[in-house]
């Protein structure tokens, strides 16, 4: 029986609770399938709408139910995909080491090792804290290059990793500065010049040099800061960091 008007009026609140219980349920109902081969092509038509949660269970259930199935792999290549947009990166990491190890000649094994660096990315951190995830990101995605160097994805694998790098050269840097600040110059050396080494070809590359011209201006060796100014005026020319280069030039050759 409906509420009267008057009911209504006073419990537009718990109504409208009601009603947005009624629907998350409805939402959370699993579709109904009467065979594995519907339950994998309604988990393949919700990861399509971007339903990852109800499909993540459907792919589950059917790896679970069809382990010798000739579409298993596609299928754990698929959750893994799913537990990546859902950022569930540990997981994602697992089901695609997973196919790689189970199902090498699968079609999707290329597609999981790019995944396995995407998932080792998502579980980094910002360049103030360990680096390990970043790390692994960068060797996996250069072993997908080697073993899978004809798959479509090696660009945007090179384009990530280039990406991962950045934060690592930060990392360096910011270690190098910290110890700047706190008037330990040797360490700081050995960070910038570990930039200078492995990631010459990054922007970071300036900062670095900016820094070793610090340390060796707080030493007194002033031809070598001006130097390596003057290295940062010449590579990154046209650039803001090669104004304040020239800046501290002037200042030091006063």
């Amino acid at each position: 029986m409906p509420l009267p008007a008057f009911h209504r009026a006073r419990y537009p609140a718990a109504a409208a609770v009601f009603l947005v219980f009624l629907a998350g349920c409805a939402a959370g109902t699993l579709p109904s399938v009467h065979s594995e081969t519907e339950r994998l092509a309604t988990a393949r038509a919700l990861v399509a709408k971007h339903d990852y949660t109800d499909a993540i269970t459907m792919l589950k259930t059917y790896i679970t139910n069809n382990p010798g199935s000739n579409e298993v792999d596609h299928a754990i290549y698929l959750l893994g995909e799913c537990e990546l947009q859902s950022k569930d990166y540990t997981a994602a990491a697992v089901d695609f080491e997973r196919l790689i190890r189970e199902f090498p000649e699968s079609d999707s094994s290329g597609a999981a090792a790019f995944g396995m660096g995407e998932a080792y990315f998502g579980q980094s951190r910002p360049p103030d804290f360990d680096q390990e995830f970043t790390n692994k990101a960068v060797e996996q995605w250069r072993r997908f290059q080697s073993e899978y160097p004809d798959h479509w994805r090696v660009p945007e694998a090179e384009h990530r990793i280039q990406v991962a790098r950045m934060r690592l050269a930060t990392k360096l840097l910011n270690n190098g500065n910290l110890y700047v600040k706190l008037g330990q110059l040797g360490p700081a050396r050995v960070y910038y010049n570990k930039v200078e080494e492995d990631y010459s070809d990054l922007p970071q590359l300036a900062y670095a040099w900016v820094g070793l011209a610090r340390c060796d201006a707080r030493e007194l060796r002033i031809g070598d800061a001006i130097e390596h100014l003057r290295q940062v005026e010449t590579h990154f020319k046209g650039r803001p960091i090669a104004d304040f280069a020239a800046h501290e030039i002037a200042r030091l050759s006063n």
